[in-house]
């Protein structure tokens, strides 16, 4: 099965062939650690993620480094500001990020190095662009010059004015061009800073990330990947700056960026204040429907983040969790290493992460196994799990998911058996108005009942302002 990507460098899908097929090697741009972590944090962590696990499913060693941003100025300003160590704000808000990644179902990665243990590798780094006269230092700064790379903005695909006025550029006497970009810039005493063979100071965002690959993916790494948002400046002078420090060796062979997330059909803004604090959302809503969610459309393509699609997605996963619950006695099939349903969701992830066809073959399999019987009921139960794993869902026990859906919503279910009890027994009398008020008393608080020859049984949704259903003939 071949994997193909679509390359931003090359702007087409490509095939993708490691450079060494035992391990593959991956470098995702990962969180500066200054404040709790956004929705739209969130959706490039959750896309490689899915990538990570279809990697692994098809190669047999996967290096994945997502590094940490714990150097910044503003994690300094907000140290400042809370009158705190530097190391209290990145701490803090390095295990807000894991506990909201692990709530979404995010993989910790193979690696995740700081900036903070890689200042060796950082600084010889920089001293090797000095070297080959592709950086240079002026008033304890050095420099990156563009004017020495030819290729500058081959990624982007941007004229020079373009680049200059996307990047804001500092305007400083110092710089021998305008897109010059800072490498290291010295520190006052109260702020973090390190010695260098130019003074005191610390590095420019950019170069940290290139020195985290190199140190432990190497000089050159199969997949660098992140948000849209970092293909210019970040990316382009990752790309500058590791080039010419590895005399000319390709840096990453394939680039994929995810597109922006809009919030309600507006795009994301601190200014419009609407920034969805995942925490927050988490609060609400279980992280697995926040990923499904994330996951729902193709990860190229700018996504809507709405309340409908959270409703939606608590809905299905109810509805394929509760298939699971309905048939545990199937549980423990055994696969085939080439079984066709698993095959169609690793062929649908292999066209560029096509989730949504990835989704639609997961509900595929769930309608089959609804009808199913016997060894192939077995069968079709284990293919669920196992597709629905390379996307990171359905891996909670379904008593798990509806014990803590149940939790969340403060419904006692004895007495919500007690008042089906009571429905029974009313319908049973031709009572209907009576078991008819039962279920839409019921269903106000969420609860909405599911009627078969089996019997009745119950799920929470969220309540809705319209009664639901009748019992009456």
């Amino acid at each position: 099965m071949t994997l193909t990507i679509y390359n931003s460098f090359a702007r087409k899908r490509e095939a993708f062939v490691p450079a060494d097929p035992n391990c593959v090697t991956m470098y995702v741009c990962g969180p500066t650690v200054y404040n709790d972590p956004h929705i739209g944090n969130a959706r490039p962590a959750v896309v490689f993620d899915i990538l990570f696990r279809l990697l692994q499913r098809l190669y047999p060693d996967v290096r994945y480094a997502r590094n940490i941003t714990d150097v910044e100025d503003k994690i300094n300003d907000k140290a400042r500001a809370e009158g705190v160590p530097i190391d209290t704000i990145t701490n803090r808000y390095i295990e807000v990020y894991r506990a909201d990644m692990a709530a979404l179902g995010v993989l910790p990665p193979t690696i995740e190095p700081r900036v903070t243990e890689t200042m060796p590798e950082v600084i010889a780094m920089i001293a090797r662009l000095v070297e080959s006269g592709n950086a240079y230092e002026v008033d304890g700064h050095v420099l990156f010059h563009v004017g020495s790379f030819a290729d500058y903005g081959s990624l982007s695909n941007r004229s020079r004015d373009e680049m200059i006025a996307g990047a804001r550029v500092e305007v400083a006497p110092y710089k021998k061009d305008p897109a010059d970009f800072v490498l290291w810039k010295p520190s006052t005493d109260e702020m973090p800073g390190w010695d260098s063979p130019w003074g005191r100071g610390r590095p420019g965002w950019h170069i940290e990330c290139s020195a985290m690959a190199e140190r432990h993916l190497g000089r050159t790494i199969d997949i660098h990947a992140g948000g849209q948002d970092l293909i210019f400046p970040h990316h382009e002078n990752e790309i500058a700056q590791s080039t010419c420090a590895h005399g000319g060796e390709t840096f990453a062979r394939y680039w994929m960026h995810n597109a922006m997330l809009r919030v309600d059909g507006t795009k994301m803004s601190k200014s419009i204040g609407n920034v969805l604090l995942i925490s927050a959302l988490r609060a609400e809503w279980p992280g697995e429907v926040i990923r499904w969610l994330l996951i729902s459309g193709h990860y190229r393509h700018p996504l809507d983040f709405a309340a409908a699609g959270l409703e939606q997605a608590q809905k299905t996963l109810d509805r394929l969790y509760g298939l699971l619950r309905d048939t545990a006695d199937a549980a423990g099939g055994v696969l085939a290493d080439n079984d066709p349903d698993v095959a169609a969701i690793v062929q649908a992830l292999s066209e560029d992460l096509n989730t949504p066809k990835a989704l639609a073959e997961i509900f595929r399999i769930a309608k089959a196994l609804e009808a199913a019987e016997g060894a192939e009921r077995q069968r079709l139960r284990a293919a669920l799990l196992d597709g629905a794993g390379l996307l990171g869902l359905l891996q909670r026990e379904p008593a798990d998911w509806f014990d803590a859906k149940q939790a969340a919503s403060g419904i006692d279910p004895a007495e919500v058996e007690a008042l089906i009890a009571e429905r029974q027994a009313a319908r049973k009398g031709r009572d209907f108005a009576r078991a008819d008020a039962i279920r839409d008393e019921l269903a106000a608080r969420g609860v909405v009942l599911e009627d078969s020859a089996a019997g009745t049984t119950w799920r929470i949704e969220m309540p809705s302002a319209e009664a639901t259903g009748a019992d009456s003939a």
